[in-house]
This record gives C-alpha cells, structure tokens and sequence, in this order.
C-alpha cells in the first residue's frame, strides 16, 4: 500500500571545497544538533526515454542505503511536495500502484531506468528543546551515472535542508530561511534543479545563468505553478483523491493568463491551448458544481424549521446530487486515459519548460495589460449591477478574476505591497459575485428536483420552493452588494 507525507526541501549547490558554516546560531533557545555519521544512498531514477515526468517535474526513483529506503514517487504542489512510498521490491520494473498514478504525466509509455546516483551523506539534525526536529540539513557528495546511447559520469556537491515534520506547527519553518541564509553567505547557489536526474543530465557543466528580465521570468514563473497545480491534480485523481477545485484554479489562473497578456503569444498556440484547458476545465465543472451544491443545501435544508421540511427532503438532494456527481467524476476518469488528454499534458509539459513568447514580456507591458484588465473588470461591473440579466454579473466576475489574477502575476514587477491590495480588491468583488452565481445556478437546480419530487409518491415540491425563493433572495443581496462595490 502506498504511504504519503509532505515535505518542503530546500536545495544547494556549493563547490567541492565548500565549507559548511557553523549552524548552531539557527536552534532556538534550548535546542541543539545532533550530528550523524557518513552513510552512502543509492538512488535508481526512472522516466521515459524522453523525460516526460521530469519535465512535469515528477521524480519516480528506488532508494537504498539508510532508513528511507524503497520506491518513493514525489510530486510537488505549492512550496512543498508529496513523498509517496512502497517497500523494496526484488524486480527493478517499478511497481503497477506506482506506474498507475504517473500514466498521464508519462503519456503512456514505458518507464526505464535513467540514471544511478550514489551518495555520500553526512547530516545535522537540527532539534527544539522538546527534541522534536526542526531540519535536517544533509550535506551530500554525489557521484551520477546518466543511461543511454552514450553513458555520462558526473560528480558534485549539494546541501540539501529538509524541514521537520513538527516544524510548520511550531513556527520553526523559519528555519529553513536561516540556515538557508547561512548557506548563500558562506557560498551556497539555491539549485535550479527540481532533482537529483535533472542535476545529473547537467552532467558537469554549471547551470547557465537566468538572464531572462524580471517581468518574463514572472510570467514564466506563474505559468509554471498553474501547471504544477493541473499535474499534481491529474496525480490525485489516480489516486482516488479529490484534487477537483485546485486544479480547476490552476487551469483558471493559467486561461486568465492566456488572455490578459495573450500579446506575448503565438495566437495559434495560445488559442489551442485554452481550448483544451476550457474543455477539461468543462468536464471538472460538472463535478464540481455538484460537490459545491450537496454541502449548500444540506446546510440550507438543516437551517429549515422541521415543520416546514415536508418529506424526504435531504436524501432526495444528496442521492440525486451524488449519482450525477459519480456519473460525471467517471466521464473525468474516462478523460484522464484518452489521447486528447495526454496531447494536452504533452502542451502543458512544453509551456512550462519554454512559453512560446514572440515578444518582449518588459515591466511597462506587464503594468499595461494589468491596467487594462482592472478597467474592464470595473467598466463590467458598473455596466452588469444596472443590468437585470444574471449573465451580465457572471461576465464580470470572469473579469474581476482576471484583473485580480494578473496583479497576482505582476507582483514583480508592481511591487508586492500595491499587487496584493489590487489582488484584495478584484478578490472582494468576485467573491460577491461568486454568491449570486452560485444562487442563480442553486435556483435551477432546485427548480427541477422539485418537479421530480413533485410527481413522486410520498414526496412533495414544498420544501423546493422555498429554498428557491430563499436562493432568490440571496441572489438580490449579493446584487445590492456589488453594486456598492461598483460605486
């Protein structure tokens, strides 16, 4: 059975000769370091032969030599990443509840071994005063070899920081800052290297330098974390979680981004791509609603005098509600496995590595557009609370997510203080307007399980219409609400 823990690493590269800098100033009050002895690791990567889970920033290897021994599949999500486990196995064919969940970042083809890394390790375990640990700061000397039609043998040095699992609790991620500091003054380069395969194709030539300008890099860089919300998505999904709503924002924030600085791509490209984010977006949508309505009217329904609940009120939602939420969560597992699906994981996997820019992406551009979207979002909503077609207040909630996810981009570049309260403000009036959507599409549901109920022995359409009228009256409020926000 597969295990899973989160972690957040940190990683550096450093010279052969680097010295490792006294850390003892980083314990807290009370706490101390522990020092262990040199151990060796071998660690066996696997991908395709054209590196498509490493390019989805994906590691799938076979680890041995010390504790943490076994098959470990990681797949990060935000600042931190997903370690998933299973014991050693005789064979070197990775196991089928591994394979499984990395079918669609692989694009269905075979996995092989790509490369052998071996490890010399020493380590300093840093601990609170109560012993529990804050960091593990592991100092390794590693010796690669890269498979192939030509073998390439490399060697290098790194620090990697590896946070406690007690550390978030405590407060005491701030260590990995501190040693983190610690480590650039005395000569550490944070790695540009997502792992150990994608340091060891570099074989043993330095990095080169990022010379892209800062408002590129941002663009690129935002790009980048939609995807890895959409991979990490596709991962959970396999795994019978239920990543719909993060990867639904990953792929709203990445079309948003398609369209407010849509300049700085190829039309075709750009085009294509948020036709098929739109179209997988669409498929997650239908179970997501769902979900959204079953926890809204249990809620509603449980707020309801019992005297006016008249029948099976409760059960007739959630079983309605819940077939259809399977029916269409099938439809999504049906899509993980087609070729539509793997040709669009292939274009995101090339958009996150190489955005197709074909222009400048400078700091005036990226403040322009911005501008630009906050106008819009504003004009759309002035336009849309004067306006009594509901349609007309969902376009500009589309708007004011877009306004509010390109100050989020352009953070950079506007400074983080003015991007954050740009973002605060586009996110006040799409939450408003996100509460008269999520009525209007109540309303509609509503209507027609009463008309089911209506027409079934020992049911009747009451209760129905009353949280109809009081979903109508919640749209009315959030109405009035934006349209103070629009004044």
């Amino acid at each position: 059975m597969v295990s899973t823990q989160r972690e957040r690493v940190d990683k550096y590269e450093v010279d052969r000769d680097f010295t490792l800098p006294d850390l003892a100033w980083s314990v807290p009050a009370g706490g101390r370091i522990e020092t262990g002895s040199a151990t060796t690791l071998t660690r066996v990567y696997y991908d395709t032969d054209e590196r498509d889970l490493l390019r989805q920033h994906l590691t799938l290897r076979r680890r041995a030599g010390d504790t943490d021994t076994g098959w470990q599949l990681t797949v990060p999500a935000d600042k931190a990443r997903t370690e998933m486990s299973l014991p050693s196995t005789d064979e070197d064919t990775v196991p089928d509840e591994l394979a499984a969940l990395i079918r669609g970042i692989a694009l269905g083809k075979p996995l092989h071994q790509a490369a052998v890394l071996s490890t010399v390790r020493r380590t300093q375990r840093l601990l609170d005063r109560h012993d529990h640990l804050l960091a593990e700061v592991a100092d390794d000397l590693v010796h690669a070899t890269v498979a192939g039609d030509v073998v390439v043998v490399s060697e290098w040095r790194e620090v990697e920081i590896e946070l406690g699992e007690r550390a978030e609790k405590s407060r005491a991620a701030k260590v990995l800052t501190k040693v983190g500091k610690h480590l650039t003054e005395a000569g550490a380069r944070p790695s540009p290297h997502a792992s150990g395969l994608g340091r060891a194709l570099a074989g043993n030539h330095p990095p080169a330098a990022d010379t892209r300008a800062t408002a590129e890099q941002a663009l690129t860089e935002y790009l980048d974390t939609q995807v890895q919300a959409i991979v990490a998505g596709d991962v959970w999904l396999r795994r019978g979680l239920d990543p719909i709503h993060s990867t639904r924002v990953g792929i709203r924030r990445l079309r948003s981004t398609l369209r407010v600085f849509g300049e700085l791509f190829g039309t075709e490209a750009r085009t294509r791509l948020d036709a098929e984010l739109s179209w997988y977006a669409g498929a997650l949508g239908e179970v997501r609603d769902r979900q959204v309505q079953r926890k809204r009217f249990a809620e509603k329904v449980a707020a309801l005098p019992d005297e006016l609940v008249m029948g099976p009120v409760a059960a007739r939602i959630e079983n309605d509600l819940l077939a259809e939420q399977h029916h269409h969560l099938e439809h999504v597992m049906e899509i993980l496995d087609s070729d539509r699906y793997r040709e669009l994981m292939a274009t995101l996997a090339q958009w996150r590595t190489g955005p197709p820019f074909i222009a400048p992406a400078d700091p005036r551009f990226i403040r322009k557009v911005t501008r630009k979207a906050g106008r819009k979002a504003n004009k759309r909503l002035t336009a849309a609370v004067t306006d009594t077609d509901d349609t007309a207040l969902h376009r500009a909630r589309k708007a004011a997510k877009r306004a509010r996810y390109a100050a989020e981009l352009a953070r950079p570049v506007l400074g983080k203080k003015k991007a954050e309260k740009k973002a605060a403000e586009y996110k006040k009036i799409q939450t408003v307007l996100g509460e008269h959507q999520d009525s209007v599409v109540a309303t509609e549901t509503l209507r027609a399980l009463g008309a089911r109920a209506g027409t079934t022995p020992g049911e009747n359409g009451f209760a129905f219409g009353l949280l109809y009228g009081l979903e109508r009256q919640a749209a009315q409020r959030a109405r009035a609400h934006a349209a103070r926000l629009a004044v």
